[in-house]
């Protein structure tokens, strides 16, 4: 039986999600890739139980994450949480709905309310759950009225399916008039998931990360590694294990001399910062303000404890910032 580390709340900062009283850990584990049937459950389960002793309490799915088919992650998830039963209260868990998911109309990527509440139904069965802490939209629907989506999004909340609702893949424009309609329902909208890292800062362009400041909730980032290029992986060639190696990234084309001499030289501030490149990279992201947790992905325990290393060393000073932000423009 899985007894928690005792001392996991001293590795980890929590940050309040927005203007609301619920907490996340600065670092969250996210369970798109390597937790589904294809994958071996011994290592999931080491991987989640490596993350929460680590202090990580915010485990985050989607409908449609895992292989070979949909579900199936959270179905390996539930399972995972079978033995860790007593805990339920110290985490929160997150699922989404928004992509493809089964046959027909119903199914299809949408933001209705028959498939939004379909599809929350179908996630508590499989991962075995009275209520998800956070329920998304995954990707904002342009044929759905917002106000239909919204609506979807606090009825869950009103039957006690939800505690929290959240947006994902929302820019500012499309996060503002969902907002409103939040705003007048008095719906406990906290969060928004975007991409974001030091490669991809359309957050900062787009101000989505000010209007998040501005009106009081939080942002949960994905990808901030870009797809693994923020690391120490591709800097002496291109490992054949690796996504790059195998194929399965859109960020071969970006892998050039340009990016491996800028790559080279953030790894070179991270080394003096007492960082691998990785772990800067996760500190750069948690140094806005905006940004509530940050969501890391992994495929072994190990890579959980390194990540979470990161807010050891979660403040740069200006010349920090100055040199990073250089070698950025280049």
């Amino acid at each position: 039986m899985y007894i928690a580390s005792e001392k996991r709340y001293e590795k980890m900062i929590y940050n309040r999600c927005g203007n609301s009283g619920l907490k996340l850990s600065a670092v969250s584990l996210g369970l798109w890739q390597n937790f589904g049937h294809r994958d071996s459950f011994a290592n999931m389960e080491n991987m989640v139980h490596t993350a929460f002793d680590s202090g990580i309490t915010h485990f985050d799915l989607a409908n449609n994450y895992g292989h070979p088919y949909n579900g199936s992650a959270e179905e390996n998830f539930g399972r995972i949480l079978s033995d860790m039963r007593q805990y339920r209260d110290e985490m929160c868990i997150s699922t989404k709905a928004g992509y493809e998911m089964w046959p027909g109309p119903y199914g299809d990527r949408n933001g209705s309310r028959k498939y939004l509440t379909a599809s929350l139904d179908q996630s508590l069965k499989r991962m075995n759950l009275e209520y998800v802490d956070i329920y998304y939209h995954h990707i904002f629907d342009p044929d759905t009225p917002l106000e239909e989506t919204a609506l979807a999004l606090d009825h869950a909340v009103r039957q006690g399916k939800a505690l929290y609702v959240g947006i994902s893949n929302y820019n500012r424009e499309q996060t503002q008039h969902i907002l409103k309609i939040f705003q007048e329902l008095h719906t406990p909208f906290v969060i928004n998931q975007p991409s974001y890292s030091m490669l991809n800062r359309w957050i900062e362009r787009d101000k989505l990360d000010q209007l998040a400041l501005k009106n009081g909730f939080g942002l949960a980032v994905f990808s901030p590694l870009y797809q693994g290029l923020l690391t120490d992986k591709y800097l002496h060639g291109v490992p054949a294990d690796s996504r790059v190696g195998k194929g399965s990234t859109w960020i071969s084309n970006e892998l050039d001399d340009k990016m491996l001499a800028r790559l080279s030289k953030l790894n070179s501030i991270a080394a003096e910062r007492g960082q691998k490149l990785s772990q800067m990279a996760l500190s750069w992201v948690l140094h806005n303000p905006a940004v509530t947790t940050v969501l890391i992905g992994a495929s072994r325990p190990e890579q959980i404890v390194e990540n979470v290393a990161c807010i050891e060393k979660a403040d740069f000073s200006a010349d920090e910032i100055a040199e990073i932000e250089k070698f950025l423009a280049q």
